[in-house]
């Protein structure tokens, strides 16, 4: 790695988003949802669901790697309850380090930070969703100690576009 690399990321520091950075978090969202194939990018609902988060603590916090004034990753940590584990436990969302960023420590970093507040505040595991297609992705988390689960991830989309019935037969 070059030195000058090393120093920048040496200066890179992890600290709680605010409203101030919204506009700047929105971008990351959509820039991260344009790279997933099941979500499309919408500035409103990023907006939304971002300020849903920062708004109340108490639903989960998201993390920002700053360079100097520049945001360069965010990470949403979501908090929720697990019986299997008897216990509070997080669900890692929107993982993004700004693709100039990229192999540079920063997202060993960011989620080095994720382990730290967690073990801080005795949550008893750590659950994210990976996209399948990306295998960097995969390889990352896996180098970092997630390993795959035998649960699959499933949805039932609440929106009145989504018309599902309940009970897998149609009326």
């Amino acid at each position: 790695m070059p030195q000058d690399t090393l120093e920048k990321s040496n200066q890179a520091r992890v600290e709680p988003a605010t409203l101030a950075d919204l506009p700047q978090l929105i971008q990351m969202a959509m820039d991260l949802f344009e790279m997933e194939g099941d979500f499309e990018p919408s500035h409103e609902k990023q907006e939304r669901g971002l300020k849903l988060i920062l708004e109340e603590p108490s639903r989960g916090r998201i993390l920002v790697l700053r360079n100097d004034d520049l945001i360069i990753g965010m990470v949403n940590i979501l908090f929720t309850i697990s019986t299997a584990e008897g216990g509070l436990v997080l669900i890692l969302e929107d993982f993004f380090i700004h693709p100039a960023h990229r192999g540079q420590g920063y997202g060993s970093k960011l989620l080095e930070a994720v382990r730290e507040f967690s073990l801080a505040k005795d949550f008893k595991r750590i659950t994210l969703l990976t996209d399948k297609i990306s295998e960097e992705s995969q390889r990352f988390f896996t180098k970092n100690g997630f390993a795959f689960s035998k649960m699959i991830p499933m949805r039932l989309h609440l929106e009145p576009e989504a018309t599902h019935s309940l009970g897998g037969k149609e009326e």
